[in-house]
This record gives structure tokens, C-alpha cells and sequence, in this order.
């Protein structure tokens, strides 16, 4: 099992951040967790939808269930970063549609 994990999930510094995905792709085990278990898509709807072997698939949410912690904290850590991000850099679409419905 190891070695189709292995075919099948690359990790490359410097390309998505080095997180794990799925080879040939920028397609992560996260992005086929968030979809499967978050947004309720069948492993076969994704494959299908992203042009994706179902091995490879199954071999993300193989890896995501080896790993989970580690990527639980990983999608953590990119909430948090975007909720900072949007603290800091409010937007401006916002804030006009806002005051677009004050003065209505």
C-alpha cells in the first residue's frame, strides 16, 4: 500500500507548499477531504469532475486518514491566516455595499 501512496501523493517543497498532493496535479489530499467528507461529493464525483483516476482519489483520502492530524492543522492554519488577512485588508466591495444600504 506504501508504495501506490507513495506513486500516487507527491510532497515537493516550494509547490503548494509543499503539502501533499496528488501527482501530475496541485489537487491536495485537503482539497479531496474538504470536498468528500465538508461538501458531500462522492469519490467518484470527484474523480470525474477533476479528471482524476479514482485510485488517486482514494489514495488522498488513504493518505488524509494516515495523516489527519497533520492536515486538520494545516487547514487550520490557512483559516487563521485568511481571517488575519481579512482583518487587516477589509474589503472595499463591503464596505461600498454597506454604505450603499445606509443611504438607501
Amino acid at each position: 500500500m506504501e508504495a501506490v501512496l507513495d506513486r500516487l501523493i507527491v510532497s515537493e517543497p516550494g509547490y503548494r507548499g509543499g503539502r501533499p498532493r496528488i501527482a501530475g496535479t496541485r489537487i491536495t489530499g485537503a482539497d479531496v477531504k474538504q470536498w468528500y467528507l465538508q461538501l458531500g461529493m462522492s469519490l467518484e464525483e470527484i474523480a470525474a469532475t477533476y479528471d482524476l483516476s479514482l485510485a488517486a482519489v482514494y489514495a488522498a483520502m488513504a493518505y488524509y486518514y494516515d495523516h489527519q492530524a497533520e492536515i486538520e492543522r494545516s487547514i487550520a492554519e490557512d483559516e487563521a491566516f485568511v481571517e488575519a488577512m481579512r482583518a487587516q485588508q477589509p474589503s472595499l466591495l463591503q464596505a461600498k455595499l454597506r454604505q450603499r444600504s445606509i443611504t438607501l
